[in-house]
């Protein structure tokens, strides 16, 4: 017959072996759980179309001794300027101030003198949204000729007014192409494709700025324009699971 202690020797040894059996057990399980094998691709989409929206901002400056005389001048000419406009075939409320500005000028001081406020000049921007590009050139050249040489025309650009459609024909080119990019790399890689994960996208295209330049003569003649084609422009970034 075994003595106490022999036996409780034993147990101890007993207890040892099995918390290190369950010991590797617990390190050789994975509770983590193994992330998708996934690849992300950026497809791209390109779709054009013809202007048919034209945007301009049209300002005038006027410069006077006083500030009132400058302001003064300058509102009646803007004023002069919107009424052509509209008289030549822009409703008013495609019409909006964009900026009102005042600053004093100043004179070249003398040799070791300093300079001192000659007088004020004021400007006054009104941003011009033209729908039907056939009048254009007319609306140019009115603002032009009721403006004078004091007439600013600056940021001329043009856009498509509504362009839901060549957008979605955009995206659906650039997500084709996307499909097409991913399913190559899983061929690559002996997988198949899965499911998408993550869909980001960008857009660029509309509203492109064209320089002009405003004849000085009195009387402006027709401003050519030509509004060309635009290109939207889609990139998609999709992420595929790899199965």
């Amino acid at each position: 017959m075994s003595a106490p202690g022999g036996r409780f020797v034993r147990l101890l040894a007993l207890g040892a072996v099995l918390l290190a059996v369950v010991g590797v057990s617990a390190c050789g399980s994975d509770n983590s759980g193994d992330k998708p094998r996934t690849v992300t691709v950026v497809g791209s989409g390109k779709v054009t179309g013809t202007p048919d929206t034209l945007r301009a901002d049209i300002g005038v400056e006027a410069t006077a001794a006083d500030v009132s005389s400058a302001l003064n001048e300058a509102s009646a000419k803007v004023k002069q300027v919107t009424d052509a406009v509209v008289a030549a075939g822009v409703e008013r409320k495609d019409i909006q101030t964009q900026q009102v500005n005042l600053s004093p000028q100043y004179s070249s001081p003398m040799p070791g003198g300093t300079s001192a406020i000659s007088g004020y000049q004021a400007t006054n921007t009104v941003r011009v949204t033209i729908h039907d590009i056939g009048k254009a050139s007319d609306v140019l050249a009115a603002a032009a000729t009721a403006g004078g040489d004091s007439t600013r025309i600056s940021n001329v650009s043009f856009a498509i007014d509504d362009d839901s459609d060549l957008m979605k024909k955009a995206r659906e080119a650039a997500f084709d192409d996307a499909r097409s990019r991913a399913d190559q790399y899983a061929e690559l890689a002996g997988d198949s494709l899965g499911k998408v994960q993550t869909i980001s996208e960008t857009t660029s295209g509309q509203d492109q700025p064209t320089p002009l330049q405003r004849d000085s003569s009195v009387g402006a003649t027709r401003v050519p324009v030509e509004p060309g084609e635009q290109t939207l422009t889609f990139n998609v970034n999709v992420t595929y699971a790899l199965t």
